[in-house]
């Protein structure tokens, strides 16, 4: 099965999901470039949906609505695809938000004086 794309080039055959993580890949380099990365989440043959997700240095970028309107204009011409969401999550999000108890690395954040999510103040705990 082969499949042909926007520009009316034959590209390679595969799942839907492995055909759109290909374009992402030879079509937007300048993710990559930039420190970020793209994975792709749903792309579902039967509805024709497709979600993707940037990361990496996406999250904040001041660029990454650009970003995201390219794939999502290149991607909705595939005769497969019907919707495209483009998802490039807040930064801290990454880190689980202000709700989030400790830090990735399993040390609570106000230990050593750090304090909690937009305070300085380092606790009464603080040496």
């Amino acid at each position: 099965m082969t499949h042909t794309d926007a520009t009316g080039e034959e590209g390679e055959s595969g799942s839907l999901r492995e055909r759109v993580e290909r374009w992402l890949s030879r079509e937007m380099p300048i993710i990559q470039m930039h420190g970020g990365n793209s994975a792709v989440r749903e792309a579902d043959p039967e509805t024709g949906e497709v979600v993707i997700e940037l990361g990496g240095g996406c999250r904040g970028c001041s660029v990454s609505d650009i970003t995201t309107g390219n794939i999502e204009a290149e991607l909705i011409q595939w005769p497969e695809i019907e919707e495209v969401t483009v998802r490039v999550p807040d930064a801290r999000d990454q880190l689980g938000g202000p709700d989030q108890a400790e830090s990735i690395m399993g040390i609570d954040r106000t230990e050593g004086g750090r304090g909690d999510w937009g305070s300085s103040n380092p606790g009464k705990d603080h040496l």
